[in-house]
């Protein structure tokens, strides 16, 4: 049996969004220059991994919204001595106890350190004890900075300007709300799309990020170590010709411990409305998805795309991807329990965002022979669930979020199949 990773938990409770250690000068563990930032000498971040005993995460790309979602986390602490309550005026976190104080999960394996989370607390949920036998436990509430972006209002960007790519007004909408530089992977230059000016109207910073993002038809989130990441739309479509990760239930490949199936309605567009501000009405439908599955339309206003061209491409775009659907793998589960499972956990710990998956699924024997479905995906979301004896990982998967036609490509480079995802990208 392969031994399950080792588990880092902190918490720091210093002001302001930046996760690491500080710098502590003539520290040995805290003064390394381009690993610990620059902070308050009395700042406090605490390893509470020794008394963590169930730790659970949740988030990713949301299939219908279209959008990602916030990530969140729950991380169980015990507490035999009543640190973490906040009532005692003894205890040494006594007054730290306040939301949006930073925690940080990570897993060393073979040497490596993967993040699986970065956030910020939301509640400290203390259960007491039921009786002098049992030790008291926290649970740890914890979003990512989505929630951050989503508690801050703003009724124009700073700098905006007419003509400027939409990684750079990422870029601009983070400047307004004094997100660090530090603290941001943004494609700027190599975007696709040149946005209008910003129109100054009132909203949250994640509703005017999340309008940049669907006017490129590329991917805002945050990495598991808590920087904003935004992808363009043509590296969203490079990532889609990528070598994939295999998963098979062969007993060769990485194998899983479940896996789902889904066939639904729920993903179909095959009537699309887009509209810059100031724009026309662009509209584009498929008239045989419409028969087959009557209307299901998606209607945005407020583009921020500078032409008509733009919008309508768009729509294109969402109808030539989206008007048909077939049966799809939702989401598969590894057990990092498994035996030799070296392959599998280096994979639950690494698979990020967009990266590529081939999972096959071969099912009971039947009198007609054997039902296979192979399927190469994106991976759209990884789910941890971990306690002192288990781990379990949920790997959400789909189609390409934007569809594009590679060329000499088998998945991606067929035309003319209405049930395939490949489409002459814009």
């Amino acid at each position: 049996m392969a031994y399950l990773p080792v588990v880092k938990v902190t918490v720091n409770f210093t002001d302001g969004p930046v996760f690491g250690y500080p710098f502590t000068l003539d520290s040995t563990e805290h003064g390394i220059l381009g690993t610990n930032v620059l902070a308050d000498s009395a700042a406090y971040v605490l390893d509470v991994s020794d008394q963590v005993t169930k730790i659970t995460t949740k988030g990713g790309f949301n299939l219908i919204q279209d959008n990602f979602e916030v990530q969140t986390a729950s991380v169980r602490v015990l507490d035999p001595n009543g640190t973490w309550n906040p009532q005692n005026a003894l205890s040494p976190l006594f007054g730290l106890l306040l939301p949006l104080r930073k925690v940080q999960v990570s897993a060393t394996y073979e040497g490596v350190e993967y993040y699986i989370f970065s956030g910020y607390t939301t509640a400290y949920n203390y259960t007491y004890p039921s009786s002098d036998q049992v030790f008291g436990y926290v649970d740890i509430e914890c979003s990512d900075a989505f929630r951050l972006f989503n508690l801050a209002n703003i009724a124009g960007v700073t700098g905006a300007a007419d003509n400027q790519d939409t990684g750079t007004r990422i870029n601009k909408i983070l400047d307004t709300i004094s997100w660090p530089h530090s603290m941001r992977v943004v494609a700027t230059g190599g975007t696709e799309t040149i946005c209008q000016n910003d129109p100054g109207t009132n909203r949250t910073a994640l509703q005017a990020l999340q309008m940049v993002e669907f006017t490129e038809q590329g991917a805002m989130y945050l990495s598991t170590q808590g920087s904003v990441i935004f992808k363009s739309r043509a590296e969203l479509m490079a990532l889609s010709g990528q070598n994939p990760t295999i998963f098979n239930n062969d007993g060769i490949d990485i194998s899983y411990k479940n896996i789902t199936f889904a066939l639904d309605d729920r993903l179909i567009i095959n009537e699309a409305s887009i509209q810059n501000i100031g724009g026309a009405v662009q509209s584009v439908f498929n008239a045989e998805s419409v028969a087959t599955y009557f209307p299901h339309t998606l209607t945005q206003q407020n583009v921020l795309a500078k032409t008509d061209a733009d919008a309508l491409n768009i729509a294109r775009n969402y109808v030539g991807t989206r008007a048909f659907t077939s049966i799809r793998i939702s989401d598969i589960t590894l057990d990092l329990n498994t035996p030799n499972y070296n392959a599998g956990i280096i994979a639950a710990l690494s698979l990020d965002y967009f990266h590529t998956v081939q999972i096959t699924n071969e099912a009971q024997a039947t009198s007609s022979g054997y039902s296979t479905i192979t399927k190469t995906l994106q991976v759209m979301g990884v789910d941890h669930e971990i306690t002192t004896d288990t781990w379990n990982v949920v790997i959400t998967t789909s189609e390409p979020i934007v569809g594009s036609f590679i060329l000499n490509s088998s998945i991606y480079g067929v035309i003319g199949d209405p049930n395939h995802l490949s489409v002459l990208a814009y």
